[in-house]
């Protein structure tokens, strides 16, 4: 949308246990995971910079001491670093509103899987999202699996994982980045432990903007398992 503010913030998932890489994730969280000579995590920092992120608050559990080993001075090239421990893991959906005061006062912001591959160009995410008036857009490929994202033609998500008994098929894989509007905060009770998926779904039931955008061009990859991490980090997958 023309004129348009720029995103500056982003909230970073980094506190999962990593459990589907273990015993690789015993000492370290997935996200800082090496890689191509480099942690992981570097590739979405890096993304989130290219296209105008300045501050990414980063929510960590497991391992929490080797994210501030990684990054001592809270910097990663033009990025300010953020770090919120969870003394208990709190999900993606307490994780979310755990950072609520990090968001105070300003508009569209991203949410990022720290431990997936994407080169996919967030400004037509974002773009996409400011022109449908979502509340939350997922961001959406039409390849590989699992296809769990029901659409309609509008734009709207209809059924995440068929829980809300539409019948409607799952042809879409949520590619773990969200473009929220801060009215999002409002959904989410409190931060007790709790996934973001049912505070989704809740949404579409009121009739709330929960939308979908599928974006393939670029490349997008998530890495959850020991075979697909390893392969990366050799460089085997782009």
């Amino acid at each position: 949308m023309s004129g348009a503010p720029p995103i500056r913030r982003a909230f970073l998932f980094g506190a999962g246990r990593g459990m589907r890489l273990r015993p690789l994730t015993e000492s370290i969280p997935k996200p800082l995971l090496p890689a191509r000579g480099r942690p992981l995590v570097v590739f979405a920092l890096e993304h989130l910079a290219e296209f105008g992120v300045r501050d990414v608050v980063i929510n960590t559990h497991h391992a929490a001491g080797e994210w501030a080993r990684t990054f001592p001075e809270g910097r990663h090239g033009p990025l300010t670093l953020t770090f919120r421990h969870e003394p208990v893991l709190l999900d993606t959906g307490g994780g979310l509103k755990n950072v609520e005061d990090f968001f105070a006062g300003g508009g569209t912001f991203l949410a990022y899987n720290g431990d997936v591959f994407t080169t996919l160009p967030l400004a037509a995410a974002v773009a996409a999202h400011r022109a449908a008036g979502n509340t939350v857009t997922m961001v959406l490929r039409s390849g590989g699996e699992p296809r769990h994202v029901a659409l309609h033609p509008n734009g709207r998500v209809r059924d995440l994982r068929g829980l809300l008994g539409t019948g409607a098929e799952g042809k879409y894989v949520f590619t773990g980045i969200h473009v929220l509007e801060p009215t999002v905060f409002r959904e989410i009770p409190d931060t007790s432990p709790r996934p973001i998926i049912p505070v989704y779904l809740d949404m579409i039931r009121r009739g709330l903007p929960v939308g979908g955008v599928v974006l393939d061009e670029g490349e997008w990859r998530d890495l959850g398992t020991i075979e697909d991490y390893r392969r990366f980090a050799a460089g085997d997958l782009m």
